[in-house]
């Protein structure tokens, strides 16, 4: 695969088709930018439905809120 794309006069960028279909992102996802030396890393957000479960042996009690800090 070789998509690229340009940088709009708002700083904008679209992602090519191409990339979207193979990645199965969706109009409306957020994502996150993490920058990676002289570039950056586009990465999804999770939603909290898509974590839910993947941490099946976590132990949660004895679990500390906010609401117990000063």
């Amino acid at each position: 695969m070789n998509a690229t794309t340009k940088l709009s006069e708002k700083f904008q960028i679209s992602i090519p088709k191409e990339v979207r279909e193979r990645q199965g992102w969706k109009a409306g996802q957020e994502f996150a930018f993490i920058p990676q030396g002289k570039g950056v890393m586009l990465v999804p957000v999770p939603k909290l439905e898509d974590l839910l479960g993947s941490l099946p042996n976590a132990d949660p009690t004895g679990y500390r809120d906010r609401n117990d800090r000063y």
